[in-house]
């Protein structure tokens, strides 16, 4: 969020809507299989909201977010947390159990015939076939039945209804435009209306199993996903693309407070040992994962700091005129490396992938850089193996953060975090 911007808004004097008085923001970043450790974080605070009761939450249950903001696999999650609203926080729980219930072959499919072995010229080949039969590596039409069954869309609208929810927002980015785009559906009468910002907007519609489907297709890995917007069509991918401040929505929406569950991890080089060896192809692959995925959500939470601090030392009357409101951000992340855990589990891989991406040299586990290569392998492990890991490292995490989430669901917004009622980073 940068000066110019907060002048910016200010003179054009955008129209602010009052946010409701309490609430929070739920932002959920992607990262493919990765984000089994959301439901970890989530089914942990669950169980501390049931046992905090009364003066945390309203105490009675009920379903903790008025937003919901997701990317990529993440906006699977916020669609399917949408989806049981209705249930309070059971639906916290429920997440856990279907990503302990997903299985690879639930997710996508790589036709390989069986006499393919772990050979280059071979699962060469293969893939070749299968990026002209799909236009992509994997065939996702698996995934496709799996959402269909697990997410209620008719109770996702009945939730917003009854304002039980303000907004589900779901972002994925144009390959025909290069804009980045969120795709909002809203309670009756919201008042928040659609907007364009250089190379990014939001539109206002239902959403389907279509834009889900765009919102996690991973390049190279799953297929474009064509959408209509702007009375035509246009192919779409990854939201993660071009995500450069994941906060903005939820703070253009009015909420005060916004939690946030990302799946980047520690620094990578702190992972480096022995000999620097020529990278493989599985290192290449995964660093180029990790661009995709490129987690900003650290980055974003810093702008708000220094923003913050900035405001915090204006004088109040100054502060009191200014059209912001307090904005309390808490965001966790997983405290070990993602790539490192999945290194463990590379043989719970479906036979066909497994032995395909090793003919490619992207899964030598013997290299000395294995740990980088085991990157690309973990955003394609949907197997109990490495998802029960994600979801105890998630319960793990949440739980050593039991305090500022305690905190976080008892009070107000933080009065010394100010952000713009509008503004859209």
């Amino acid at each position: 969020m940068s000066l110019d911007a907060l002048i910016t808004h200010h003179l054009t004097g955008a129209s602010a809507c009052p946010p409701p008085p309490s609430g929070c923001a739920l932002v959920l970043m992607g990262g493919g299989a990765r984000t089994a450790y959301q439901a970890g974080v989530l089914k942990a605070l669950a169980t501390m909201l049931t046992h905090w009761g009364e003066g945390v939450n309203d105490g009675n249950g009920t379903f903790p977010f008025r937003w919901l903001f997701g990317t990529s696999a993440g906006a699977l999650n916020a669609a399917f947390l949408g989806s049981r609203a209705g249930e309070g926080l059971q639906a916290l729980s429920d997440l856990a159990m279907l990503w302990r219930e997903l299985r690879s072959d639930s997710v996508y499919r790589l036709d390989t015939p069986g006499w393919v072995l772990s050979n280059r010229f071979l699962s060469g080949w293969t893939l070749a076939r299968q990026v002209r039969r799909h236009h992509a590596l994997l065939d996702t039409l698996p995934l496709v039945d799996t959402l269909h069954r697990a997410i209620r869309l008719p109770d996702l609208e009945r939730a917003l209804a009854r304002g039980s929810l303000e907004v589900l927002g779901v972002t994925a980015s144009s390959y025909t435009t290069g804009e980045h785009w969120t795709f909002c559906q809203t309670r009756p009468g919201h008042p928040v209306r659609p907007w364009q910002r250089p190379g990014r907007r939001a539109d206002f519609q239902p959403v389907t199993i279509e834009h889900l489907m765009a919102s996690c297709a991973i390049p190279f890995l799953f297929p474009a996903v064509p959408l209509w917007v702007n009375g035509r069509r246009e192919y779409f991918g990854d939201g993660s693309m071009r995500q450069l401040s994941p906060l903005a929505l939820a703070i253009h929406f009015g909420a005060r407070k916004i939690l946030s569950v990302g799946v980047g991890q520690p620094q990578r080089s702190g992972l480096v040992t022995g000999v620097v060896d020529t990278p493989t192809a599985g290192t290449i692959a995964g660093h180029a994962m990790a661009s995709v995925f490129h987690d900003t959500l650290s980055a974003d939470v810093e702008q708000v700091q220094r923003v913050s601090q900035t405001l915090a030392q204006l004088p109040p009357a100054l502060a009191a005129a200014l059209p912001y409101h307090p904005v309390r951000v808490l965001a966790i992340q997983p405290s070990l490396s993602l790539d490192e855990l999945a290194r463990t589990h590379i043989s719970s891989l479906p036979a066909p992938t497994r032995k395909t991406l090793i003919g490619l040299g992207a899964l030598e586990t013997g290299h000395v850089d294995a740990g980088s290569g085991a990157a690309l392998a973990s955003y394609l492990l949907f197997e109990p193996s490495f998802v029960d890991a994600l979801i105890g490292l998630g319960e793990r995490d949440a739980w050593r953060q039991h305090d500022e989430l305690k905190s976080f669901f008892s009070g107000p917004g933080s009065s010394s975090e100010y952000l713009p009622r509008q503004q859209v980073t």
